[in-house]
């Protein structure tokens, strides 16, 4: 489900620059303390506040954002639409508490990279930057 061509060629030789949305602060600080001091992955910013989480990732242009579905004030999923209409938008993963069906296909739809669920695959996400930034180093 990731649009590795693309992301492949944005990312190359780079560090990959990640900007983290999620209304609950515990889940912000653990992602950025779980990422921080990986080789080649830099958190360049994170909020709580969705309705101000576009302009913010916009200005940071990071090249993944990671989103929560459920916030109050705008979705992950609005966020997520709103994204992926920019010219070159960030590699966007989903990581959520809600990881079902409808939910997926909706973020599938309107244009997510990868669908993780906090729970079960909070592992899954540090494979996945590290996939993308070996792919950076290609």
């Amino acid at each position: 489900m990731v649009q590795t061509a693309r992301c492949g060629e944005r990312l190359r030789g780079r560090t990959v620059n990640v900007f983290i949305v999620d209304d609950s602060a515990a889940i912000r600080d653990a992602l950025v303390s779980m990422l921080t001091g990986l080789k080649q992955i830099r958190v360049v910013g994170s909020t709580g506040d969705a309705t101000t989480a576009p302009d913010r990732i916009r200005e940071m242009r990071p090249d993944v954002a990671i989103l929560d579905i459920r916030m109050p004030g705008m979705s992950g999923i609005e966020i997520l639409r709103r994204l992926k209409r920019e010219p070159y938008p960030p590699v966007v993963i989903i990581l959520t508490n809600y990881p079902y069906p409808q939910y997926r296909e909706r973020c599938q739809k309107a244009g997510a990279d990868y669908f993780l669920d906090k729970s079960t695959e909070f592992d899954r996400l540090v494979r996945t930057l590290r996939g993308l930034a070996e792919q950076a180093g290609d």
